[in-house]
């Protein structure tokens, strides 16, 4: 969960530092540099913890949105678009992909770091050279909330609960990707606080 939540925007642990501890089974004392206190202690999951069904929200503001509109919908179109951006060392996020209004098309949404954005243009720029593809739609103002948590997807209650959540805020979700133990929308970089405060609220996480 830890490492979820560094990836997903956490401001607490580097990513790669929660990745090695995990792999060789290294506990991680997180301390502040103010205060003498013992701190946080992250250590390999145990039973107990399953009965915290989420531990925390992360947030990402560093991040873009690219839409390719109306791709041929046939085999090899989206190892070509993901083949060359990888290519290009450049990391995609969250993926979705939906039918086009035009038959026989499809739409591809997907997030890049807000760093790549210019050169995912770019590559995105070749790629439309040989694959057909009616527009490329970006956008920088979005942000990425994450609900993290213990075995997300066979607990409905949770999905139910953050996007009910963001929509009594009025907060419309862009794009959603979940995993084993997170959930992550998209949504509008103007709604970043408000999202978190709400969840943390919905989550009876103000007191952890």
């Amino acid at each position: 969960e830890m490492l979820e939540m560094a990836s997903g925007g956490a401001k607490v642990l580097q990513t790669r530092s929660v990745a090695m501890a995990m792999r060789h089974g290294v506990k991680l004392q997180v301390l502040s540099s103010f205060e003498d206190s013992p701190g946080t202690m992250v250590i390999e999951e145990k039973s107990e913890m399953e009965k915290n069904l989420v531990s925390g929200i992360a947030f990402s503001l560093d991040e873009a949105k690219v839409t390719l509109v109306a791709i041929e919908d046939s085999p090899g179109i989206a190892a070509k678009i993901f083949g060359d951006l990888a290519d290009a060392h450049i990391n995609v996020d969250m993926i979705v992909q939906t039918a086009a209004s035009e038959p026989g098309k499809t739409d591809i949404t997907f997030s890049v770091p807000e760093t790549d954005l210019e050169r995912t243009r770019k590559v995105l720029d070749e790629v439309r050279k040989v694959i057909t593809c009616a527009d490329m739609i970006t956008s920088s103002h979005v942000c990425k909330i994450s609900v993290v948590g213990v075995a997300m997807r066979s607990q409905p209650g949770i999905a139910k609960t953050m996007f009910e959540t963001l929509a009594e805020k009025g907060i419309n979700i862009e794009v959603i990707s979940t995993s084993e133990i997170k959930i992550s929308v998209l949504i509008a970089s103007e709604y970043k606080e408000l999202a978190v405060r709400s969840l943390h609220t919905a989550f009876h996480l103000d007191a952890s």
